[in-house]
């Protein structure tokens, strides 16, 4: 079951802070150590592709399966006010097994990241009750009330990839992964998160704030 969430924000991320010396050699050779585990996600995510449809792609981001579930999703809110358990513990999951494979590349944890085991990320999304939590036509526009998030994000992600280069170089000479560029990355990340949960995870109507706070 998932955790209680106090937070305002049905969506909570945070990552432990690796209080101590990280392996150099594999911050060294990150780029290339993350391969097999990125082919995993790309596998479980990636469009299918019809076989009597060559070159057809039949679904993407989730729309018949694999990532994230979304039209499924849309379709059994917008007609039944549903929002079937499984799908959402689906979605769940594949975030969280997204983020942790994306803590990895940002350095900041040097644990291979696992298929099932949280690890050091700590997200929970608040299970809703679509009846009585989402309107059934929210789904249809969410992901163009969202542009404004994907526009602050791009540069967000652009300050968040400087920061993990020089992470990148103070790991490498003294072993450490800077606080405050840790905190800022998580920010990020969260920030990502949150609007993913609002306009694509569709479990919430609460748009998303407009801030790099917890």
């Amino acid at each position: 079951m998932n955790t209680p969430i106090s937070s305002a924000y049905p969506a909570t991320y945070d990552v432990e802070f690796p209080d101590r010396a990280l392996d150099r050699i594999s911050t060294l050779f990150r780029f290339f150590a993350i391969i097999p585990i990125m082919i995993v996600l790309v596998l479980i995510s990636r469009p299918i592709i019809g076989p009597h449809h060559p070159g057809h792609v039949l679904h993407a981001w989730g729309l018949a399966g694999g990532g994230i579930l979304f039209g499924g999703p849309l379709v059994m809110i917008l007609f039944r006010q549903k929002y079937p358990r499984w799908w959402f513990d689906w979605n769940l999951e594949f975030m969280r097994f997204s983020a942790r494979i994306g803590v990895y590349a940002a350095l900041m944890n040097d644990r291979y990241p696992s298929t099932d085991e949280q690890q050091t990320v700590k997200l929970e999304i608040r299970y809703p009750d679509a009846r009585a939590d989402l309107n059934r036509w929210m789904p249809l526009v969410k992901w163009l009330l969202a542009i404004p998030h994907y526009i602050v994000l791009v540069f967000l992600w652009v300050a968040a990839f400087i920061c993990i280069v020089i992470a990148w170089f103070a790991i490498l000479f003294t072993g450490r992964y800077p606080r405050g560029l840790f905190d800022f990355v998580v920010s990020v990340q969260r920030w990502g998160i949150r609007v993913t949960a609002y306009a694509f995870f569709l479990v919430t109507d609460q748009y998303p704030p407009f801030s790099l706070a917890a």
